[in-house]
């Protein structure tokens, strides 16, 4: 792979910034979960991160595409590998309540979650977190951990938020990494105090939702199932997507 710079940093000196074991810094890829993933296969060590400024594939959920032109946003992949599987469930959830916490310095709205891995201000995403984990003979290998953030508001889609006017990418790189490897380090459920703070930062909860299924929506639980109140009874999704009806 070819180093370039990205904001005029080289991977060697953000890798002695952020104390990370490897920086890949591309000017394009189709996606830095992809190169994440090789890097793995490779032996790459826990904490290398990826990082382009341009994705011509990103990636989201449900094999969405992520827009992500160059200069405008921060397109990242950590690799991990943790000890073991404990809690991989709420893994992205857990990156998402960090990513957001370590984001509202640059905003003037508070960075609000949506469930699965969404980030919203001021009612527009902001980004996205997507995790993927590689397993062989029933054993954990690596996760990575791709996050897409709008540094700048997007002009070739509407429906985007960015970060307030002057943020710098690197300003933001060096909020976001540690952000996302605290998370990755927790292990288990969600406790009492990050379901406190997702409850806060909930964009959904209280509002009726078409998807998964029609209802209203509760907010989640400690093992990041997402809880919708359909007429008498209260029905819990571990997967899917979070469609907010526009009516209400």
């Amino acid at each position: 792979m070819t180093d370039t710079r990205i904001d005029g940093w080289s991977g060697a000196e953000l890798a002695a910034i952020l104390n990370l074991p490897r920086v890949e810094v591309l000017h394009e890829v189709t996606s830095t979960l992809d190169v994440a993933h090789l890097l793995g296969a490779e032996g790459a060590k826990s904490g290398t991160l990826v990082i382009a400024d341009r994705q011509t594939a990103g990636r989201g959920r449900a094999g969405n595409k992520w827009e992500s032109p160059a200069g405008s946003g921060l397109w990242i992949t950590i690799l991990e590998r943790p000890p073991d599987a404990s809690g991989m469930e709420v893994l992205s959830l857990r990156v998402g309540l960090l990513a957001a916490r370590a984001l509202d310095r640059f905003s003037a709205d508070p960075v609000r979650l949506k469930w699965p891995n969404d980030l919203y201000v001021d009612g527009r995403k902001l980004g996205g977190i997507l995790t993927e984990a590689r397993w062989q003979e029933g054993r954990l290998e690596w996760v990575a951990l791709g996050v897409g953030v709008n540094v700048r508001e997007p002009i070739q889609f509407t429906g985007g938020a960015g970060l307030e006017a002057g943020t710098g990418r690197m300003e933001v790189l060096f909020e976001l990494v540690p952000a996302v490897r605290a998370a990755a380090a927790c292990r288990g459920e969600l406790g009492s105090r990050e379901l406190a703070e997702w409850s806060s930062r909930d964009m959904a909860r209280g509002h009726d939702c078409t998807q998964p299924a029609r209802g209203t929506v509760l907010g989640i639980n400690a093992s990041g199932e997402l809880l919708v109140a359909i007429a008498d009874s209260v029905a819990r999704f571990r997967s899917g997507s979070l469609v907010l009806d526009p009516l209400t």
